[in-house]
């Protein structure tokens, strides 16, 4: 009896600890409800991939898309920006956009024409005079053939980003007449026409990746190189290359780019958000980026660095001159319908 008695006080014992030490299953239903973790199961991640410094006109861009998706789908959207070629270089990421490890891209114009020859048609010397003839281009025939030409290659063309006209810089000499590029050693994209550009003008072309153009100046593996004035400053180039000419002689912008796939499998509400977050990125863009390029010049040229040049009007068509069987070369390339185009907008901005 006293056995009984001892064995069913040690049931009791042992059923009080299990209640005291496991919460019984009606009190883990009884949770407090998390939002949070609702939020985050709900939310919808896009990578978006670039090469260049965050203060620049495309690095802010990207920061203000990604606020605006955040604002507009109620933090359900959210676009993590990796700089500064942190995921892939500018070589690389296209084809990682293709392959699908990154959601979306924002390349120069000029990463597309290894892809895609017609695409040579925004590299070429002197299209654009000015920000009115580039905004035709983009917003009219010329922007649709070009993002029409991406679907064969499962890209969605989403966007054109400005960032401002290109200048030169070197270390050797002063750059006013098209003979004093003879010899020099020019780091340039991976475009044809660029490095046929400078091949015309007597110079070496070699293409490097964006992220090593500094150390290619620095160690004098390359001599020179042609840039935005926000790049020039953001990624330091004005401190080892002592001459700057600001001639205007290309346009470099960006295209935002997302993997087709990506695109479609999002719902139609946030493709919408998506698009409206582009559409005001690119108008608020398109006013940052000159002043930018204007405030950066300003503090380039009070650091007293580097000796600046201005080109002339004359000097310009002196440039264009000896540039244009870049025009013919390229012709079969880009196509006549395209070279038309962009023929009659150089005309009629031309001073």
């Amino acid at each position: 009896m006293k056995n009984v008695k001892w064995g069913i006080f040690s049931i009791v014992i042992i059923i009080s600890w299990f209640y005291w030490l496991i919460p019984s299953f009606s009190s883990m239903t009884s949770l407090p409800y998390d939002d949070e973790q609702e939020g985050l199961q709900d939310q919808l991640t896009i990578r978006f991939s670039h090469v260049v410094a965050e203060h620049t006109p495309k690095g802010l861009a990207a920061q203000k898309f990604a606020t605006l998706v955040a604002e507009k789908s109620n933090g359900k959207i959210k676009v993590e920006i990796y700089a500064n070629a942190t995921l892939f270089t500018d070589e690389e990421e296209i084809e990682a956009l293709k392959q699908g490890k990154v959601e979306m891209i924002a390349p120069a114009y000029s990463k597309l024409t290894t892809l895609i020859p017609e695409w040579q048609v925004l590299d070429l010397p002197f299209a654009f005079p000015n920000n009115e003839a580039v905004e035709e281009a983009l917003k009219g025939k010329i922007g649709h053939i070009l993002f029409s030409k991406l679907q064969s290659f499962h890209i969605k063309g989403l966007a054109f980003w400005e960032n401002g006209f290109k200048q030169v810089t070197n270390s050797v000499r002063p750059i006013v007449q098209p003979n004093d590029f003879h010899g020099l050693r020019f780091r340039t994209m991976p475009s044809e026409v660029i490095q046929e550009q400078f091949r015309l003008l007597g110079a070496i072309p070699k293409v490097a990746p964006f992220h090593d153009t500094f150390r290619e100046l620095y160690y004098k593996q390359v001599d020179g190189q042609e840039n935005t004035i926000s790049n020039i400053y953001s990624k330091r180039f004005y401190e080892v290359q002592p001459y700057m000419t600001i001639s205007n002689h290309g346009y470099l912008g960006y295209v935002v780019l997302m993997n087709e796939s990506s695109w479609n499998n999002l719902t139609k509400n946030q493709q919408q958000i998506i698009i409206e977050a582009l559409n005001e990125t690119t108008d608020w863009m398109k006013t940052h980026a000159k002043i930018i390029n204007e405030k950066q010049l300003n503090e380039i040229i009070h650091s007293k660095r580097i000796n600046i040049h201005w080109l002339t009007d004359k000097q310009k068509k002196e440039w264009l001159n000896h540039l244009q069987p870049l025009y013919d070369r390229t012709r079969p390339q880009i196509g006549e319908q395209l070279m038309k185009e962009v023929l009659r907008i150089q005309q009629k901005y031309l001073q």
